[in-house]
């Protein structure tokens, strides 16, 4: 089953590996596609300026991020400045010529205003005439026109500021608009700077560029929609314009007599009427031509960024070929490992094999994977600082036992074959490794000693943090104890002493040989000596008197040496009632 299943990840890495590469090669030499844009209908009055082609545009350079693009975000900021410019002078230019209010309080100050123009200029041509009068009243009075002069067009600064408060003058706010305009266009800020790096070498980077195209692209494609919609309201407004002109009646032609004045000035008045609207017609034609312009720029900038998208595109799609291809390699790499292993006769040195093989492997192709998405880190000494103290912090068990490892096999450590008690647990040393101490473990220390069957291991941080109990430090020697119940109806203070005498005699060349092994190690160490004498104590008990007995013996001998003691315990007891009955 673990097989087919190998298999069938293998054959679908396979297949969508085929399919990266695919669309990988396809990618690579597609063309840019076009942005079709929307038909805007909708008609705008145009005598009011409208900035939002400019602003657009201005706002779209901080998009530029390529030589070609900031060239393509001037030009768009080039028309979108004349179409601005050419709305301005349209919009002044009839502002100029438009008719005051018919009624209201706009009207009488627009009159007053014409009034106060009318004196000035009858007052600066009285100034005139004085100023070549010889007379000598005549500078008293060339004096008092030039003040009544100066006092008019005060007046008429004051009245034309109304009029401007108010909201009547249309052409004073339009002249102050187009200089703001061009205040802004002179302070506006320079271009990004243009980026040295190319194009992003991992998968998020890519996947951001990607994105950010598309953000681009999105917000150039408003700008074009807005761009065709302006275009779409000239054309109406010139269709429009254009159809009042050819249904306007010709102008009268003037008579010869004087009574014909009053038919002259009205035909002069229309005559300058169409004129204007002519005028305007021209600067519709040039607005609509700009505006077609503007969104030839941003098409060819669409085409700019949807090559940039593709590019992206085929950048992504070898960066998940490159993934695939780890993959594949290490399932493959699995399967060999599995076949390479499978003449293992050890099942269980083949699963550690396997195990360690597997992690390897996954480890390996984890940080491959890891370096194609977010790519070689920059700031290496702080990245190799935080990962080596996570490390340490992992694996601080790891290292206490590495360290533990030298501990041990010093000179006060263990060896192979050291009877050691190890966080309660009793028994031979079989394995002593790099991480681990394996014992053969052993019955209870004060009944039978005998081996269990159960290999138990420690890792050896317990050399460091903990404590262990060496009973093989010197020769194995190791004090053991019986406790033997005493029958009623002797002398207990005698059989305790023939007992003490039987176990001195069964353990005596023990004794002697501890006393010189445990000699030189007090010597050594500076302290004092201490006898190796077996001690008998007689303890009361339930069932009677009790006497405990403790001797020296070697670890691996204590089970026959307490068999020997007991044999001859034995007998000495029966002797002792075989006597109580003879007597």
């Amino acid at each position: 089953m673990r097989v087919r299943f190998h298999n069938l990840m293998a054959a679908g890495l396979a297949v969508l590996l085929a399919g990266c590469i695919a669309a990988w090669l396809l990618t690579r030499e597609a063309n840019p596609a076009r942005v079709a844009s929307k038909p805007h209908t909708a008609a705008a009055p145009v005598s009011t300026v409208d900035q939002r082609l400019f602003d657009t545009a201005r706002g779209m350079t901080a998009l530029a991020h390529t030589a070609e693009e900031q060239e393509l975000a001037v030009a768009a900021v080039r028309f979108a400045d004349q179409e601005l410019d050419q709305d301005f002078a349209t919009a002044i230019r009839e502002a100029a010529v438009s008719p005051p209010p018919a009624t209201g309080p706009l009207h009488d100050l627009a009159t007053h205003i014409a009034d106060l123009k009318t004196r000035i200029a009858a007052g600066q041509q009285r100034v005139a005439q004085l100023s070549k009068d010889a007379s000598a009243n005549a500078a008293d009075k060339l004096e008092l026109a030039k003040a009544q002069v100066a006092l008019d067009q005060d007046e008429l600064d004051d009245a034309q500021q109304d009029l401007a408060r108010q909201g009547g003058d249309e052409h004073a706010r339009l002249e102050r608009a187009l200089e703001d305009h061009e205040a802004t266009q002179h302070n506006a800020p320079p271009l990004p700077k243009l980026s040295a790096e190319g194009p992003p070498g991992t998968l998020r980077g890519q996947i951001g560029w990607w994105l950010a195209a598309g953000a681009s692209a999105d917000q150039i494609a408003a700008g074009r929609a807005d761009a065709d919609h302006k275009t779409a309201t000239l054309e109406h407004a010139h269709k429009t314009l254009e159809g009042s002109l050819g249904s306007a009646a010709p102008a009268p032609a003037g008579g010869d007599s004087d009574d014909d004045d009053d038919g002259t000035a009205a035909a002069l008045a229309q005559l300058s009427r169409l004129s204007g609207q002519r005028k305007t017609l021209a600067d519709l034609d040039k607005r609509i031509q700009t505006c077609q312009q503007l969104s030839g720029v941003y098409q060819k900038w669409l085409a700019v960024v949807a090559g940039q998208r593709r590019a992206a595109l085929h950048l992504m799609l070898g960066s998940l070929a490159a993934i695939l291809i780890v993959l594949m390699l290490a399932v493959l790499a699995h399967r060999f490992i599995r076949d390479a292993f499978g003449r293992q006769e050890d099942r269980r040195r083949l699963h550690q094999l396997r195990t360690i093989s597997r992690i390897g492997i996954e480890l390996a192709a984890a940080a491959v994977i890891l370096l194609i998405i977010f790519g070689a880190p920059t700031q290496m000494p702080t990245i190799l600082g935080l990962a080596t103290a996570g490390l340490t912090i992992v694996l601080k068990d790891f290292i206490v036992a590495f360290f533990g490892w030298f501990v041990l096999m010093g000179r006060n450590g263990i060896r192979l074959g050291d009877w050691v008690e190890i966080e309660g647990v009793g028994g031979e040393v079989i394995e002593i490794g790099m991480l681990r101490t394996v014992l053969l473990e052993m019955g209870n220390w004060t009944s039978t000693g005998h081996p269990t069957g159960r290999r138990v291991g420690f890792v050896n941080s317990f050399a460091i943090e903990g404590h262990y109990f060496n009973f093989s430090t010197v020769g194995q020697w190791l004090w053991d104890e019986l406790q033997v119940t005493l029958p009623p109806g002797g002398d207990p203070y005698k059989m305790a002493g023939q007992i003490r005498e039987a176990v001195e005699h069964e353990t005596d060349a023990d004794a002697a040989l501890a006393a010189q092994d445990w000699e030189r190690v007090t010597h050594q160490y500076g302290t004092q000596a201490f006898s190796a004498k077996p001690a008998v104590d007689l303890r009361p008990s339930p069932a009677g008197l009790m006497v405990v007995v403790r001797y020296i013996t070697r670890a691996p001998m204590r089970y026959a040496v307490k068999s020997r003691l007991f044999e001859a315990i034995v007998e000495l007891m029966h002797q002792s009632a075989g006597a109580a009955q003879r007597a």
